[in-house]
């Protein structure tokens, strides 16, 4: 309970936590003690508090340490959803917009999201401010401004290169595991949060088990909280939580979308993380064919699917062997046939496949005018992924294919590759070059020359 008398004056934080405090227990209280909380709340110590700082959950607000108690840098809110993220990332930029020299960055995937969710949302940063004390929206410019001068900013994910340039003391950044372009936005964000004594950023998000992720949470200066749906079940649609249980209660759908749980790899996905860790070998032997395979995108727009490029090789004895992953994305024809091409030569590779759904002729004149010497099979996609995949998984599960070396994106998108054909809702650019590369050195006949014209 609150005590009648402090040695120190009560500010309106303090005095919140321990008012939260009493009323979590006030069923277990004698009515002298609730008499002596009630007498407690004096005009001075509860103005400005709203009820979410009464009754906000514990995994809504700050922790006061990390996990090594050092302060953080960093706050990961991961939970299932509904859990009542959204509303803790805009309490915390309330918060920080008290500050008038704050400057708040705000990155959603989309700017679409960042403005609909984050912003405008129910649980968005307007929605939390009293109507005559919240900022204004200027959309022309992007950006939340308060009557005291702080100022929020909006971004986009998508557009991660705005990023360049404006500085801040603070960030929020929501649904991050889901971002096409997570490590270079995350990376960019990092260089421009240089204002202040210790400028922080909240990250709100369900888990996926994305690498960059999996990185904060076991970084000391990240303090982590967690919360499934069922923690915020009094401030949603009564029957909700009753229908997703009832239909996703115990699915690995379920335990990420509900419960928060970050899972490493999906049910029901070709690949598991004990099938390719017993495939894995520290380096390849002599191997008598190479081949490296490419998947080019659609289109090299900000945005667009990556270029798959994986290199595999045939030993001896048949066994086969991933050697490189040089997958990326926004790259232009030249700049992929150049990768390609470069990869082909530092493996003395024996042939380049290209998928070539996008038009054969296209590829083969890309290739072409970067190497016209390179030894080029196109193969065209006449099925869907799974059914092309699935032959490849048997050989992993037979013991007929090793990794020499680890490439976790690669690896990733197996894991994560499943009846649907994607991969975390997105094509498997990676797992198609793999895929490629792996069955022309499987099914097709071995007395191709090493070089030959295109």
């Amino acid at each position: 309970m609150i005590p009648t008398t402090t040695p120190y004056p009560l500010t309106p934080t303090s005095f919140a936590a321990r008012l939260r405090k009493s009323l979590k227990d006030w069923s277990t209280l004698s009515g002298d003690a609730r008499a002596r909380v009630l007498a407690d709340l004096e005009l001075r110590q509860i103005e400005g508090l709203t009820l979410f700082d009464l009754l906000g959950h514990e995994h809504q607000w700050p922790p006061a340490r990390a996990n090594s108690g050092q302060s953080w840098t960093t706050w990961l809110v991961i939970g299932g959803r509904g859990a009542g993220k959204t509303r803790a990332g805009a309490e915390w930029v309330r918060s920080i917009a008290a500050d008038p020299k704050a400057r708040i960055a705000l990155i959603g995937e989309t700017e679409h999201e960042t403005r609909e969710v984050m912003i405008e949302g129910v649980s968005g940063i307007l929605a939390v401010h009293h109507p005559r004390k919240g900022p204004e929206w200027v959309s022309s410019r992007r950006r939340l401004e308060w009557p005291n001068g702080a100022v929020a900013q909006l971004f986009s994910a998508e557009n991660y290169e705005a990023l360049r340039g404006p500085q801040f003391s603070a960030a929020w950044l929501d649904e991050f595991a889901k971002w096409r372009h997570a490590e270079a936005t995350f990376n960019m964000l990092q260089f421009g949060l240089r204002l202040g004594r210790r400028p922080r950023q909240v990250i709100t998000t369900t888990p996926r088990p994305i690498p960059l992720l999996k990185k904060l949470i076991a970084d000391p200066r990240t303090a982590v909280t967690h919360a499934s749906t069922r923690a915020n079940a009094d401030y949603l649609a009564p029957h909700f939580l009753e229908a997703v249980l009832a239909r996703y209660g115990g699915t690995e759908l379920g335990r990420q979308e509900i419960d928060g749980e970050l899972i490493e790899e999906r049910t029901g996905a070709l690949w598991t993380r004990a099938t390719i860790a017993a495939a894995r070998v520290a380096a390849a032997p002599a191997l008598t064919r190479i081949v490296v395979a490419v998947d080019p995108p659609g289109s090299a727009r900000e945005g667009s699917d990556a270029c798959g490029l994986v290199a595999a090789g045939r030993a001896d004895d048949g066994t086969l062997y991933v050697l490189a992953d040089e997958s990326a994305g926004g790259l232009t024809p030249q700049a992929w046939a150049s990768r390609a091409i470069a990869l082909w030569r530092r493996l003395k590779g024996d042939v380049l496949v290209a998928e070539a759904n996008f038009g054969g002729d296209m590829v083969r004149a890309v290739i072409r005018a970067a190497d016209a010497s390179v030894p080029v099979t196109i193969v065209h996609a006449t099925r869907g992924k799974f059914t092309r995949a699935e032959p490849v998984a048997q050989l992993y599960e037979q013991g007929k294919v090793r990794h020499a070396g680890a490439f976790p994106a690669l690896e990733d998108e197996m894991c994560d590759f499943g009846f649907d054909g994607l991969s975390s809702g997105r094509s498997p650019d990676r797992l198609d070059a793999l895929v490629w590369a792996l069955a022309a050195l499987s099914y097709a006949a071995r007395g191709e020359p090493r070089v030959r014209g295109i």
